[in-house]
């Protein structure tokens, strides 16, 4: 699991691969990944915004920008938590992601919310450390 912390704000990213959706011989290598945000601070606030760049080991990025996460923009509360699982292709069988969410107060105070980078690594993929 990868995490990091922003401004009280938690947010937690368990990547798996998921083999029923991927066809390597079609150079189609298919992610699904969970993530949990965590409000430690004493301040309601809401995801408005997410931002994540995607990079495939080839080097190519696809940057995602756009309101919300899967449709919401969920409001927590101090103490709260917020859990969604989404997916991402790529056409290499690795790659990396990381990004931000833009959260507001209830004062209207706008700020950014890192999103760990983590690997998406296929099953049997041997890695070569330089």
């Amino acid at each position: 699991m990868y995490r990091a912390r922003t401004k009280d704000i938690e947010v937690s990213v368990e990547p798996y691969y998921l083999e029923e959706q991927s066809a390597p011989e079609d150079s189609r290598y298919v992610w699904g990944y969970r993530i949990v945000i965590e409000n430690h601070s004493v301040h309601t606030v809401r995801l408005v915004h997410r931002y994540w760049n995607i990079t495939d080991e080839n080097g190519l990025v696809d940057e995602v920008d756009g309101p919300g996460v899967v449709g919401e923009q969920p409001r927590l509360q101090p103490g709260d938590t917020y859990e969604y699982s989404s997916g991402c292709p790529l056409d290499t069988p690795s790659g990396v992601m990381f990004g931000h969410y833009d959260m507001q107060t209830e004062e209207g105070e706008m700020f950014k919310v890192d999103i760990p980078a983590f690997s998406l690594d296929s099953p049997g993929l041997t890695r070569i450390l330089n």
